[in-house]
């Protein structure tokens, strides 16, 4: 069956896609004037689809100014692995014993990637990874909480390429994590993930 698409959510996932690319870069402004000109729809459709982004974390609106495309900065994806710390455990409580197929699908579409694919599209197989692995815990409270995040983390990432200078070790790093996984026990699994979520961030 087909699922129907409103204007606003459309219009979210169009500008969702911009700015996860990089298209859209950190800083700039969109104002609900020249976005509804630029796509075609009303400015209530402009106003609602923003407040969707606003609130996944994709952009940030002050009072009496445009939205804007916040830049993630290395003090804030610290913060963000701080949070996601304690929901990835949950997670590995709940998984550890099993190969999530969602996860591995994500992994392989990573390392199919060809050599000059964009960054974004890595990161995007990245945190689809991750997203698989917390779809398979069941708890759609864990989603929600674990979605805002992942977009904010996608969002510094794709900012951020200096921390994989090479994909190969991405995708290194995460058939590791997948594995710790899929072959327990917990403690090293969770070990394993605490230290995926301990990164530099390029310092």
């Amino acid at each position: 069956m087909l699922k129907t698409v409103s204007a606003v959510g459309a219009l979210a996932d169009a500008l969702r896609g911009r700015i996860l690319s990089g298209e859209i870069e950190a800083g700039r402004s969109l104002p609900e004037q020249e976005v509804a000109a630029e796509y075609g729809v009303a400015r209530p459709t402009v106003r609602e689809a923003l407040a969707v982004l606003v609130h996944e974390g994709l952009l940030r609106r002050e009072r009496n100014r445009s939205a804007h495309v916040p830049e993630v900065t290395v003090s804030d994806l610290d913060d963000l692995m701080y949070v996601r710390r304690p929901l990835e455990d949950l997670m590995v409580e709940a998984v550890t014993g099993r190969r999530v197929s969602g996860a591995e699908e994500a992994l392989a579409r990573m390392a199919a990637l060809p050599s000059d694919a964009p960054w974004s599209s890595a990161v995007a197989e990245h945190m689809a990874l991750h997203e698989a692995l917390i779809e398979a815990v069941g708890s759609p409270r864990l989603e929600r909480l674990y979605g805002v995040l992942a977009a904010e983390t996608r969002l510094g990432l794709v900012g951020l390429r200096e921390v994989y200078t090479d994909r190969d070790v991405l995708v290194s790093e995460h058939r590791e994590l997948l594995d710790a996984i899929a072959e327990g026990p917990i403690a090293a699994a969770k070990a394993m993930v605490r230290d995926h979520l301990s990164h530099s961030w390029g310092r």
